[in-house]
């Protein structure tokens, strides 16, 4: 729908399209019993003629799932599997592992450990079969057969490692799920996997220390080689963007000011020269100061990275308990695990309001 009445859309056809759809909507005898719908994930481009009253005037969200509602889809969708146990369950931890995932992303998520079982010639699906999607759908299937030589096996190691130090010295990153260096078909060669909360709100903190985050497999890379590979390169975009929103979009710079433009990929930017060429400073600017601290880091635990790293080429992929057993417990406690449930709960009891009680996250997995 917003691909062919969008507001920046040129050419005659465009604007002919969309005069004749306003013309057969203005144009009805009769209005009775007859429902307009039309669906867009980017109301932002529509032609405002279509937003008056009368015509696509009521607006409806559909968001992706909160925790809760994950829940119930998971609930939902494994009723139709045969379970080691109840749906309920795995239906929480599920949930809590999949912030951001749609419905037909958890649909996914049930298929494939219903396949993985089948695979395995088992009779019942288990929560680990479950948790191995989650895997497979964020990361891609292993690929085991695509050989690295042992030198760039001990690169991915330590970058890999280096991601998951830096996230567990600091205290707002996210928590560590897994780190592997099994490669993907989606191109990884490893990765360390987190559990995000399901927040809506960053603070400038947070922000900066997911860049770090970001940054430690290039810092792992280089404190550790005396060089750099082309590993980095997905971080570095992830590093940039996050930079660019810091200062650009969400007035988190006091070089900048207060100011707020959303990014333009038509070209056209609302702004001089001037402050580009200040914003490009800033962020520069900002990306430098989060790889000293992330340098920082990994100077102050270049023991617990070797010891890591090491333990990773054997092993391959090391789970929470392996890492905390190895490295020890996260110097700043565990990660306060904020979810939609919880979130929700602080509000009612904020209002003086009864709500029912949030159910508590679960541990890292065993």
């Amino acid at each position: 729908f917003s691909s062919l009445l969008c507001r920046v859309l040129e050419g005659r056809e465009g604007e002919q399209t969309l005069n004749q759809l306003l013309v057969e909507m203005d144009g009805m005898a009769s209005k009775e019993g007859v429902i307009m719908l039309a669906s867009t994930n980017r109301a932002d481009v529509l032609d405002k003629a279509l937003l008056r009253p009368g015509r696509f005037d009521r607006h409806i969200l559909i968001d992706l799932p909160t925790l809760e509602e994950r829940k119930q889809i998971f609930e939902t969708h494994l009723k139709g599997i045969t379970l080691e146990h109840e749906p309920t369950k795995y239906s929480h931890r599920m949930a809590y592992l999949t912030p951001g995932f749609s419905g037909a992303d958890i649909a996914n998520v049930c298929n494939e450990a219903a396949l993985h079982a089948a695979r395995s010639k088992q009779l019942k699906v288990t929560g680990a079969d479950l948790e191995y999607a989650v895997e497979r759908v964020v990361g891609g299937t292993e690929k085991r057969s695509h050989a690295m030589s042992p030198a760039e096996k001990r690169v991915v190691a330590y970058h890999e490692s280096g991601h998951a130090i830096v996230g567990w010295m600091l205290p707002t990153t996210d928590a560590l799920l897994k780190v592997t260096i099994v490669p993907r078909t989606n191109m990884a060669l490893g990765f360390a996997q987190y559990t995000p909360k399901d927040q809506k709100l960053f603070t400038k903190e947070e922000i900066f220390e997911k860049m770090c985050m970001a940054l430690g497999g290039r810092v792992a890379e280089s404190l550790t080689f005396n060089k750099i590979t082309t590993g980095a390169q997905n971080d570095l975009q992830k590093v940039s963007q996050m930079a660019y929103a810091m200062v650009r979009q969400y007035g988190m710079s006091d070089v900048t000011g207060l100011l707020s433009f959303e990014d333009n990929k038509s070209g056209l930017r609302p702004y001089s020269k001037k402050l580009t060429a200040l914003f490009d400073d800033e962020v520069r600017r900002v990306v430098a100061k989060a790889y000293q601290q992330t340098e920082k880091v990994i100077q102050e635990n270049k023991d617990k990275l070797e010891l890591l790293a090491e333990t990773l080429l054997k092993k391959e992929t090391l789970n929470y308990p392996e890492v905390e057993a190895l490295i020890g417990p996260p110097p700043h406690g565990k990660k306060n695990l904020i979810d939609s449930a919880d979130y929700e709960a602080s509000v009612h009891a904020a209002a003086n309001d009864s709500p029912p009680p949030a159910e508590t996250p679960p541990p890292p997995p065993a």
